[in-house]
């Protein structure tokens, strides 16, 4: 299972977030769960819905711990029995790609 999301502290004097979202980001990546973190969201790969789950309301906290309102925007693509799908699914694009 693949897991995007993002999540953003609110309610903050301040307009620069990044040292508190590199809390959430060191949670992921403690995990152990592949990962990947681009500008706009962080992708985990999972074997189920709970241990996805666990890990981002992990990541939730650890924001929430910092500031008084979180924004977590997710999404999910729930395939169950499939490994490997966060580079694989790249992969199948780059080869149409590379075929043009």
């Amino acid at each position: 299972m693949l897991f995007a999301f993002s999540i953003a502290p609110a309610g903050l004097a301040t307009d620069s977030v990044s040292d508190i979202v590199a809390d959430a980001v060191r949670v992921v990546r403690e995990s152990g769960l592949p990962n990947e973190t681009t500008s706009m969201f962080t992708t985990i790969e999972s074997e189920t819905w709970d241990e996805g789950m666990d890990v981002i309301k992990r990541a939730v906290e650890a924001v929430q711990a910092r500031a008084p309102r979180v924004s977590l925007v997710l999404k999910a693509d729930i395939r169950p029995g499939y490994s490997g799908q966060m580079q694989s699914k790249v992969d199948r694009v780059e080869s149409v790609l590379g075929e043009e």
